[in-house]
């Protein structure tokens, strides 16, 4: 069939013409309606005598009018060539036939056409003038009639004898196609899949012509490959059949499937990709597709074989741009994106399952390694379009194909993405060996192009992935020195990556494990040595384009030493600003803070350093190489020194009031400056300067402490980590009012808060002073008790407008003061009658509480309320004398204990000692119960005892 038509006679080939092929199949579709859309509508019937009636005006045609002769003679010697039957009880059939001949004449007509061809040279005094056009082109009017011949034929000549499942159904597409199905006679000859596989090969026939391949494949290619399938693939039972009695031969069988795959192999990918995906039963790519509607599912083998070769066509050069394109095209990716392309580029549901797709590995594979080998670096290409549209769908799926290898194979993914990806950072990095034919002074190390893809694909794959997988993580730590370099360098001038490079950063910083983000800080800062970074001999390099690139250093001379020492410490100075404004980002995640305390406690060893480190030992016990290298260790050293110096200072001026986020760290923060000024006072190096910063740290504590954040019993767990170095402090320092205030908050954080002396206040009132710059606090016009008295005021309303009512009866872990009890003079502002029966009850519970501060507090709440004449109070006189009474029994007896333990401390003095109060509220009770007059003589007892 292939042959057919090259035999034709040089008479038929010199008449015959396109006008007269054409004019031949517009005859075919011409009577009953001007066009296919008035044949939609018909119904059986008509359908039936309208092709009778097309068929019977062509052979008229063909034997009255001499001016067709020709074409019937180049028709017959066709016919006469071709090996499949062409007339049929089914008129559906003698018509596909007869229309299958005159586009193989068509064809036969074109190919000799151009081969005659002969444009002559062109005219050199009119180049403008266009060329000659080809005599096998055809009009635009021509064309829609090749089309409108070509529905016809597939719809009368496949789709009718497709399986069930196996392509889009005819009765689904449209009104005209159910009336096509109903009307075609299967049980007449030929047989239904002679038919069907006369079709396929002769339409694969007519495509040979580039033009017609063009018109053919662009809109049936699906119904051909979907034929082929079921002709070449399908399973039959010809084991149970004899030769005569085999519809196809197995050679025809064969011949089928090498036209499929040549036909895959020919046709635009994305297209094949798209039209496998349909066959297999994939979800539609378009809603306003007629394909959409509800259909049978495909069989098992035309699932697994649209499976194959799907792979097939991954596995291809460019196969996963391909498969990309067939899946996304249509949905707003690439030439095929329509009106509503800006809607459907959100549909990342897509892209996601584009990269499952990508990460899996298909059985044809010889192993996952050779698969991901051939497949990595084209998903990389995915990352670099230009097309915005396009570009932000295809990176969405090589990104999500990035996540998903890196979760489902990390090693994989490690060997053939991320080292790509990062080879030009890995290039230059003071761990690689850079090789001699490199090290050329000069030498283009990483180029403008490859160092800002490497930016740019790190920025979409770390950030915009947004995926922490172990995998990632421990790929770009290696190479975070040498993007904090190169994020400096671009802060010295305009750079579109500065902001990449910043972004990366901060992910990875945020990212990491807090520990590992402060040893890569350290490296940043130049503390580490140890840490990755740039390689010695690299630098980095303003390039033509105005990009950046890697280069290798120009050799010194010996007259520019003084300006390169310059340039490097200037260099070092600008990183260490660079890295303050880094931090001044990192804030909210708390970083900046714990970089500060880290720093804050290097700073404590500088101050402890003992000069008698920086003397040497005599010359004569050392060697002269030792003596070197104990003087570059100890410049080292020094310059470590100056470098936390210089780190605090940036810290200092860039960090703002918020750079600790929780009670851990201003917890941290007092603990180091603690430190620091015990190590001062072990050298006798006080100073104001120490001095005035122990206060202000103590005095934070103190604000904590006062009520100015809401403690829980966890927090104070962290707090009594301060203990042993308040109590080191209270010991070794010369202030007595620092001795005091340690002491103190000691207290403080020892009763969890239960008991606050006035100096605690005092410190928080004088720190809060001193931020306040506006006076809102009026200091100087309230006596030390009254300010006392407002900050214990003020805290219990806070508690109370939180909705903090502690219980009675607490643990020792966390005592608490119980709702309604308070100091002495925090309820004076009670107006007489405002405390109900239960409050009452409450705290004369909390007055037999097992601890003693709580107890202390509700005894001083009674006393209050007797003082204020509390008409409760008054109405249970002998239960309150009885808790009065047990109070001072038990507070003398542990004051006995004290004074034979020697242990007269001013902790105890404070919490077991006499309340005035509490006598005063006694001697107003007995004086008001005259028969209570007895029990002066025993409080009087208990009092001088």
């Amino acid at each position: 069939m292939a042959a057919s038509g090259q035999a034709v006679g040089d008479a038929a080939q010199e008449i015959c013409s396109l006008d007269r092929i054409l004019e031949a199949l517009k005859l075919l579709l011409s009577p009953g309606g001007s066009g296919s859309s008035s044949l939609q509508v018909t119904k059986h019937d008509v359908l039936l005598a309208t092709l009778k009636s097309n068929l019977s005006a062509l052979e008229d045609k063909f034997l009255k009018d001499p001016q067709w002769k020709k074409l019937k003679l180049l028709r017959d010697q066709i016919a006469d060539k071709a090996e499949w039957p062409q007339n049929s009880i089914d008129v559906t059939w003698s018509f596909t036939s007869q229309t299958l001949l005159l586009l193989l004449c068509l064809k036969e007509t074109m190919i000799r056409l151009a081969a005659n061809f002969n444009p002559g040279k062109p005219n050199t005094r009119t180049p403008e003038v266009a060329p000659a056009l080809s005599p096998d082109a055809l009009s635009i009017s021509q064309q829609k009639t090749v089309q409108f011949i070509l529905q016809f034929v597939v719809t009368l000549g496949i789709c009718p004898y497709l399986m069930p499942g196996v392509g889009v159904p005819l009765r689904y597409r449209t009104e005209f196609g159910a009336v096509v199905q109903d009307v075609v006679c299967l049980d007449a000859a030929p047989d239904a899949t002679r038919r069907l596989y006369t079709s396929c090969r002769a339409l694969l026939n007519v495509a040979e012509h580039t033009s017609l391949g063009s018109l053919i494949f662009c809109h049936h290619f699906g119904d051909i490959a979907a034929g082929l399938c079921q002709l070449g693939f399908c399973p039959t039972k010809s084991k149970l059949l004899t030769p005569a009695e085999e519809v196809l031969t197995e050679e025809e069988r064969t011949l089928s499937r090498g036209a499929l795959r040549d036909m895959l192999d020919q046709v635009y990918q994305p297209l094949a990709v798209r039209e496998l995906l349909i066959l297999q039963g994939g979800p539609p790519q378009s809603c306003t597709d007629v394909k959409t509607q509800l259909r049978c599912r495909a069989p098992a083998w035309l699932r697994r074989l649209c499976g194959q070769l799907l792979s097939e066509r991954l596995m291809r050069p460019n196969g996963v741009q391909a498969v990309v394109r067939g899946i996304l095209e249509g949905a707003g990716a690439g030439a095929a994106g329509g009106s509503d392309a800006e809607v459907m580029a959100a549909d990342w549901k897509k892209c996601d399952l584009i990269a499952k797709i990508l990460a899996s590995c298909p059985q044809q594979s010889l192993s996952p390694e050779s698969y991901y080998k051939d497949i990595c670096p084209q998903v990389l290409d995915l990352f670099h379009f230009q097309d915005k549209l396009t570009a932000r769908q295809f990176q969405r799926v090589a990104t999500t194909t990035f996540i998903t290898l890196s979760r489902e194979r990390p090693q994989l993914a490690a060997k053939y993405l991320l080292q790509p990806v990062l080879a030009p950072l890995h290039r230059c990095l003071n761990t690689a060996e850079i090789p001699e034919s490199y090290r050329v002074p000069g030498t283009i190390l990483v180029t403008e192009e490859e160092l800002c893809r490497c930016i740019e694909d790190v920025f979409k794959v770390y950030v915009i992935g947004n995926e922490p997988l172990t995998v990632l993580m421990d790929s770009l730590l290696p190479v975070l020195g040498v993007l904090f370099l190169l994020y400096c360098f671009t802060k010295q001038s305009v750079s579109h990556i500065r902001s990449l490079c910043q972004e990366i950063l901060l992910w990875i910083l945020g990212k990491l494990e807090r520990k590992k983000a402060i040893a890569s800080l350290k490296g940043f800062a130049g503390l580490d040595k140890a840490v990755p970074s740039l390689h010695s001999l690299c630098q980095f390099r303003v390039a033509t384009q105005g990009g950046i690139m890697i280069t290798i250093k120009e050799a010194i001379s010996d007259e520019d030493e003084d300006e390169a020492l310059y340039q490097k410490v200037s260099s070092e100075q600008d990183q260490v600003e660079h890295l303050g404004d880094l931090l001044s980002l990192c804030q909210e995640c708390g970083l900046s803070g714990d970089f500060f305390i880290f720093c804050l406690k290097e700073l404590t060893h500088v101050a402890t350093e003992n000069e008698a480190e920086l003397k040497t030992k005599p010359f004569s016990s050392k060697s002269l190489l030792e003596l070197e290298q104990h003087q570059t260790l100890l410049v080292e050293g020094q310059e470590q020194k100056l470098l936390v110096l210089q780190l605090m200072v940036v810290l200092c001026e860039r960090m703002s009031e918020q750079i600790f986020t929780n009670i851990t760290q201003v917890v941290d923060f007092v603990a180091a400056t603690l430190q620091r000024a015990c190590a001062s006072l072990a050298h006798q190096a006080e100073s104001t300067v120490e001095s005035q910063t122990l206060s202000m740290s103590m005095g934070l504590v103190a604000v904590i402490l006062g009520g100015a954040v809401q403690l829980k019993s966890s927090d104070f767990a962290v707090l009594k980590q301060l203990l042993p170095l308040l109590e080191k402090v209270s010991n070794t320092y010369p202030d007595p009012v620092i001795q005091e205030l340690a002491v103190d908050l000691r207290i403080t954080i020892s009763t969890h808060g239960a008991f606050a002396t006035e100096a605690v206040s005092m410190a928080a009132q004088s720190t809060l002073n001193k931020k306040d710059s506006e006076g809102k606090i009026e200091e100087p016009q309230q006596s030390s008790h009254e300010r006392h008295t407002d900050v214990a005021h003020s805290h219990l309303e806070q508690q109370q407008s939180h909705g903090i009512a502690p219980q009675p009866g607490l643990q020792s872990d966390a005592p608490v003061t119980p709702q309604g009890v308070n100091e002495p003079s925090t309820t004076t502002n009670q107006k007489s009658g405002s405390i109900t029966t239960e409050q009452l009850q409450e705290v004369l519970l909390s007055a037999y509480d097992p601890q003693i501060p709580t107890r202390a507090a509700a005894l001083r709440t009674l006393s209050c309320w007797i003082e204020q004449r509390e008409a409760k109070a008054l109405e249970m006189q002998e239960k309150l004398l009885k808790a009065l009474l047990t109070y001072l029994t038990c507070r003398d007896q542990q004051h006995q204990v004290d004074v034979k333990n020697h242990c007269a401390s001013k902790e105890h003095s404070i919490i077991y000692g006499a309340d005035t109060s509490v006598f005063l509220s006694l001697a107003l009770m007995l004086g008001s119960k005259p028969n209570m007059s007895c029990s002066i003589f025993q409080i009087s007892c208990i009092h001088c005892s």
